[in-house]
């Protein structure tokens, strides 16, 4: 007989890890709210076009990540790998244009990705992400990438630094480029596969790449924070003042790019400080004033980010953060005998009227399996219900921490007096 697995890349999220799970989504319900973020949630699938579009063809996510199927319509579909381009395709669609300016939004949103899995990395995972559009201001950068600082600190982790970079513009970018270019042409056939195709297409990720080969170029390349336009230079004064102001711990990177296309002027990422080579990001973004445009809008500002939650629940982990266990079964209701199962359930309706976890034992069970099962599940209290129970019109309570003796207490009474009891009176 076929046993099915959960498929490779996906994960189970398991009780034990639900109180985790909670804190961050607690958390940033919380951060949004701070920062004056609104929800918003978009469906699991887009047409394709829109991360195609959106996320840039010489990104990996559209090269090798995404899910595209057909549909039985024959309409081109891919399953959400990033959250941006499908928050501005609902921006464009839903008119917020007209809305007051700059629109903030949020989502916690399932993402997918055919990436190779690796511990924090899963072909689905949850994102937070967060998008203000309708704003050039640096000041609001600051306050995007604040959102993620003031989340993390929340969460209780710790250590953990900035990396803030600026791509400039487009135009005056082109320099830039042709100095990179001419920088890596030498080094060409020592590059990775990956490096040599995008050479042509998007040299700028030959800066992004993880690959070994890559990495030992890196360092010696042309810095774009060294050949930044005037405009793009105040844009990124004005971003590290205001962190400054704001108590967030940040270093310029020179050689941060990041893995999209879109991104024009700041580009930030969230590393923990023992991570000598940045590549543990826990988060990051940046800002894409001319996505909206690609995207078919009029020309509109943005910045975001997205962050991993089980990425975040590692480093939690990581700087000790545990719980609680989660408070489970008050008070189990063990019954047997005709005519129990009734009245089994109507005092535990009573019980939960009263804000009581209240557990019913199963039928045909024993008296005495049914009270290990109250004590396999750490119940406080059994209010117990047999035959002779039933015909005295009585439940029994019985205590199952401490001291305290079992009683008999009329039926209509029993849901009161457990509650009492645990309450301690």
């Amino acid at each position: 007989m076929t046993r099915f697995q959960a498929p490779r890349g996906t994960q189970d999220v398991l009780p034990a890890m639900q109180p985790y799970w909670q804190a961050v989504l607690d958390a940033v319900r919380e951060v949004a709210r701070l920062h004056g973020l609104q929800r918003i949630d978009t469906p699991i699938f887009e047409d394709a076009g829109v991360f195609e579009k959106g996320s840039g063809d010489t990104t990996d996510i559209v090269e090798k990540e995404m899910y595209v199927f057909e549909d039985r319509g024959g309409d081109r579909l891919a399953l959400t790998p990033e959250g941006t381009p499908a928050i501005i395709r609902a921006y464009l669609e839903h008119g917020m244009g007209s809305w007051p300016q700059p629109v903030r939004l949020y989502t916690t949103h399932p993402m997918f990705r055919y990436d190779r899995p690796q511990k924090g990395r899963y072909r689905q995972h949850t994102q937070f992400d967060c998008e203000v559009l309708g704003s050039a201001d640096p000041l609001v950068d600051a306050e995007v990438i604040t959102v993620l600082w003031r989340l993390y600190s929340m969460l209780g982790i710790r250590d953990i630094t900035v990396r803030l970079g600026s791509l400039d513009d487009l135009e005056p970018r082109r320099a830039y480029v042709e100095q990179l270019k001419e920088y890596y042409r030498p080094h060409l056939s020592r590059l990775s596969e990956d490096s040599q195709r995008r050479f042509e297409r998007n040299p700028l990720r030959l800066l992004d790449s993880k690959d070994e080969r890559d990495l030992p170029f890196k360092e010696g390349a042309p810095k774009l924070l060294d050949h930044l336009s005037p405009a793009a230079r105040e844009h990124h004064e004005a971003v590290r003042a205001a962190l400054t102001a704001a108590g967030v711990k940040f270093v310029d990177d020179p050689l941060l790019v990041r893995g999209l296309d879109y991104y024009n002027r700041t580009v930030f990422e969230v590393v923990p400080d023992d991570d000598t080579r940045a590549q543990g990001t826990i988060g990051g973004g940046g800002r894409y004033d001319g996505l909206v445009g690609l995207l078919g809008g009029p020309p509109t500002p943005g910045i975001g980010f997205g962050t991993g939650i089980e990425r975040i629940i590692l480093e939690m982990q990581k700087h000790g953060v545990v719980f609680e266990p989660a408070p489970g079964t008050e008070v189990f209701i063990v019954h047997r005998g005709e005519g129990s199962g009734p009245a089994a359930i109507r005092l535990a309706a009573a019980l939960r009227d009263r804000g009581v976890a209240a557990v019913i034992g199963e039928s045909g069970r024993s008296l005495k399996s049914q009270l290990r099962s109250a004590n396999a599940l750490g119940a406080r209290a059994a209010l117990i219900v047999g035959e002779d129970e039933l015909a005295r019109g009585v439940a029994l309570i019985k205590p199952l921490m401490g001291d305290g003796e079992q009683q008999a207490v009329p039926m209509e009474a029993a849901p009161e007096a457990a509650v009492r009891l645990l309450r301690g009176e």
